[in-house]
């Protein structure tokens, strides 16, 4: 029998929806896994990336249901945004018609790759009945004062024609378009996530499974700084200049100020100064990309002297007074004392203008005072510093603040308010109405949801809502009286700040959730999403599910117990001189097809439609099928790396499916002599293991062997190894030969070919479900229990190995005489002696010596 992957996969996923084994309820007395991918946005078509993460999540979806839990694992639609609004203009298609279309084609092609969704939870977030709670939010939200509208300057995407919050902006251009981000001046709605930020900080200790990394992220982005303002006198300006600073203990040391372009003193130096059009001249051209700094700290740092002094309060000395680029009037007071001898920043910064470096701070093993090569930036003690001289950095902060007049201890935050309004049609409307007797005032809830009119006009430019009479016009909630709507729509990241929640209860039309469905499955156990997404989406949903405890809506405040940041996937590119990127069909010899030029081979770089490196999954599945493709996805990398596509690699996987298959197969005749066949486990496991004969023994212990490193690796998140174990595993079998077994050797190998069958179901459902029920069963294998190992099964000839940390013996481990290096230093990492060693260092080196020692090498 042929493996036929169109067939079976077809004929399986029909199954699974009509027998709805994929449906997911709260059941009392059972524990809930919650898992989730980030949901897309309705673009077209899925690329490989999107079905490298819901692969990843539905083997841990498929693991846990076969471990016994209830699996809630729900897909749904991102679909509010400007691409829609683009296309509209491009193509003359309404937006909502454009996204439904893509939603459709979207559904098809993640249904054909098998994932375990319930679809009944499926929504897309520019239903009404979707936002039309999100509107509530916001009216509540407003009512509490955490929705304020206030004339500001924006960032603003000339192309997208809207603003940006900050964290859309990256390297000074839009983080969609890559538009060159300008600065300006608008009426804007913001929810006040600053509020939350001393939370959003405390509460990370409660995210023990999330990457590190991201947390380290948020907490920059958010960027606690506890220090100090002080005044500097400009006298010439009869201004005192307050500057923030998180290093009090420097100032003796500080040999310049500057401030923000922005600052309200650059008034009276263009008033006073003699190169007023130097200075105009130099704010103009800082000001178009000062956003870039918002998002980078690797700029060029520039400035422009002033001609003013400042008089530093430590020791009254006159300092240069700067202009400078990477100084923001919304972080601090919008002005620094630079400290060129221990700040990075301020030393490339004197270095670049000829300004006095003085060291103030100096490590306890230093007593030279040579010039400094870079800017000494750790503890140690104070020098050139007057009567703090010799007195510890620490100790000196809290004395330096009390010495001079008029410092006080203060607290800053780089995070700003997040700015909601867009001026774009394709988006929530904001509901509120302006009224001329009543001011500003939310929609009554009864009358939500505020829906977007239909009958618009897009013109390419501008924000339709503004033109379309029948939208604008209405009544004050308030009076009665004439009354103007809101034309501004919300960022579509606040659709996705609480998608997740809703995904608890399924068409729930008299409230946003089921609070006992939500009690009983959130919070997510398991996230899954892209690393570009830390401080966006993930940052914006943790502020919102906080927003809604605050409002009763729900009782817990983190929404996502374990977060994987999944790598993405990449292609090598090919780029002429002459024609610009080239698909690989226009390559030959190394050569452009069409003008003979040698190409350049580029690094392996994200797929893209724009680098003509992309692979389409429809091909992919139509050539190998679903499985072949999840299988390749999941084993070609671990989760959190880049994957590099492969042709050969794709070849692989498939031809690895196709060897379980005819290994089933050529099999079948064990099957006829087994029976207890309809059992996972077979009876071999009530035999004493000394009376098994050594082919049993060894078939026995690769089964164990091969489940606990399955069930480990997928605790892990390592499911690149879970599959090379099943391979190998594979291998070990097919050197078995079967014709010339006694029955106890038999019912071995059968409980293997069983056990492969199911280790491999989460990975590719498919064919499993079909060999499942080829071999007798009538279940499905996604319903069958997970296996256990027995360890009695895996006891085999052992040796003790030595565990040292910086060449000490620290400990001493019973291992198996045929351990791998990485099963080796795993269990060594792990174990209670060496882990508090461990704890907070890092690692620099790991030595294995084969069957000897462990060595961690720890600074």
């Amino acid at each position: 029998m042929k493996y036929d992957p169109h067939a079976i996969e077809t004929k399986w996923q029909k199954k699974w929806i009509e027998d709805k084994i994929l449906e997911a309820e709260p059941i009392l007395g059972k524990d809930k896994y919650y898992c989730l991918e980030m949901f897309p946005y309705p673009s077209g078509k899925i690329h490989m990336g999107h079905i490298r993460n819901y692969a990843i999540g539905d083997v841990f979806a498929r693991y846990k249901k076969m471990l016994g839990y209830s699996v809630l694992h729900p897909m749904g639609w991102d679909a509010f945004g400007l691409p829609a609004e683009n296309a509209a203009i491009k193509n003359n298609i309404h937006p909502a018609k454009w996204t439904y279309n893509n939603i459709e084609y979207m559904r098809k092609q993640l249904k054909r790759l098998g994932l375990s969704y319930d679809w009944r939870r499926e929504f897309a977030t520019c239903d009404p009945t979707y936002y039309k709670w999100e509107q509530k939010f916001f009216i509540e939200m407003f009512n509490r004062g955490l929705a304020y509208k206030k004339k500001t300057s924006v960032n603003w995407c000339p192309e997208c024609n809207t603003v940006l919050a900050n964290e859309q902006v990256e390297d000074g251009k839009c983080w969609r378009c890559m538009s060159e981000v300008t600065q300006k001046e608008l009426n804007s709605w913001f929810f006040k996530i600053t509020d939350y930020a001393d939370r959003l900080l405390e509460d990370m200790t409660k995210l023990t499974d999330w990457p590190e990394r991201v947390l380290n992220m948020q907490r920059n982005w958010i960027g606690k700084s506890i220090g100090a303002e002080i005044n500097f006198t400009v006298e010439d300006l009869k201004f005192d200049l307050t500057v923030f600073t998180t290093r009090p203990d420097t100032i003796f040391g500080a040999t310049f100020i500057a401030i923000s372009p922005k600052h309200p003193i650059v008034d009276k130096i263009l008033r006073k100064s003699k190169n007023k059009n130097e200075i105009k001249k130099f704010i103009e051209d800082i000001d178009k990309d000062l956003n870039t700094q918002i998002n980078s700290f690797d700029k060029q740092k520039k400035g422009f002297f002033t001609g003013f002094y400042g008089v530093n309060p430590a020791n009254n000395k006159n300092i240069p007074l700067y202009i400078a680029n990477f100084i923001l009037m919304e972080y601090g007071t919008g002005a620094i004392m630079g400290v060129p001898a221990h700040d990075e920043r301020d030393f490339e910064f004197a270095k670049e203008y000829g300004i006095d470096i003085i060291e103030v701070i100096r490590p306890e093993n230093k007593t030279d005072n040579n010039s400094l090569e870079a800017a000494y930036t750790g503890s140690g003690y104070l020098v050139n510093s007057g009567i703090f001289n010799d007195m510890d950095n620490e100790a000196a902060k809290e004395a330096i603040i009390k010495h001079i007049k008029g410092a006080k201890k203060t607290i800053n935050y780089r995070l700003r308010d997040w700015g909601i309004s867009r001026q774009r049609y394709w988006g929530t409307p904001i509901p509120i109405v302006y009224c001329d007797n009543c001011g500003s005032v939310p929609v009554n809830i009864e009358e939500l949801p505020v829906l977007l009119p239909e009958d618009v006009t897009f013109k390419g430019t501008g924000n339709p809502l503004e033109s379309n009479e029948a939208f604008i016009n209405t009544k004050c909630p308030k009076c009665g009286e004439r009354a103007k709507r809101e034309t501004d729509t919300m960022d579509t990241f606040v659709e996705s700040s609480w998608y997740f929640i809703r995904f608890c209860s399924i068409k729930c039309d008299n409230a946003p959730f089921n609070e006992e469905d939500v009690k009983y499955f959130m919070p997510v156990n398991q996230y899954i999403g892209g690393i570009e997404h830390a401080i966006l989406h993930l940052l914006y949903a943790r502020f919102f599910t906080k927003v809604l405890k605050d409002l009763g809506y729900i009782d817990f405040d983190e929404p996502f117990l374990n977060l994987l940041t999944q790598g993405m996937v990449c292609k090598e590119t090919y780029k002429c001189p002459k024609h610009g990127w080239l698909y690989p069909s226009e390559v030959e010899d190394n050569n452009c097809i069409h003008c003979r030029e040698k190409i350049i081979v580029g690094r392996t770089e994200k797929m893209s439609k724009s680098k003509k490196n992309v692979v389409d999954p429809d091909k992919i599945i139509k050539t190998y099928g679903a499985d072949t493709a999840r299988l390749f996805v999941l084993f070609a990398s671990p989760p959190e790396k880049d994957l590099e596509w492969s042709d050969e690699g794709i070849e692989g996987a498939s031809r690895f499916i196709n060897r379980v298959y005819r290994l089933i197969l050529n099999n079948m005749d064990l099957y006829k002599c087994v029976t207890h066949k309809n059992d996972v486990n077979t009876n071999i496991e009530k035999t004493k293991i000394g009376e098994l004969t050594v082919l049993a023994k060894d078939i026995l212990y690769n089964i164990h062997y091969t489940i606990k490193k399955v069930t480990n690796d997928i605790e892990r998140f390592q499911l690149n190894t879970a599959i090379a174990a099943i391979m190998e595993f594979t291998n070990f079998l097919y050197q078995i030969d079967t014709t010339n077994i006694n029955r106890e050797e038999s019912d071995c190998f059968v409980e293997a070919l069983n056990t492969i069958i199911i280790l491999l179901s989460p990975f590719c459902p498919h064919i499993c479900d079909e060999l499942w029920h080829i071999i007798g069963h009538t279940a499905y294998i996604n319903t069958v229990q997970w296996p256990n190992y027995n360890n009695e099964y895996l006891k085999k000839d052992e040796l003790t190995l030595v565990v040292q940390v910086n060449g000490k013996v620290r400990a001493e481990i019973s291992v198996n005489a045929d351990i791998t290096k990485e099963e080796a230093l795993y269990i060594a990492k792990n174990n209670e002696k060496i882990a508090k060693y461990l704890e907070n260092k890092a690692i620099r080196k790991e030595i294995y010596v084969p069957k000897k020692l462990v060595n961690f090498v720890i600074s």
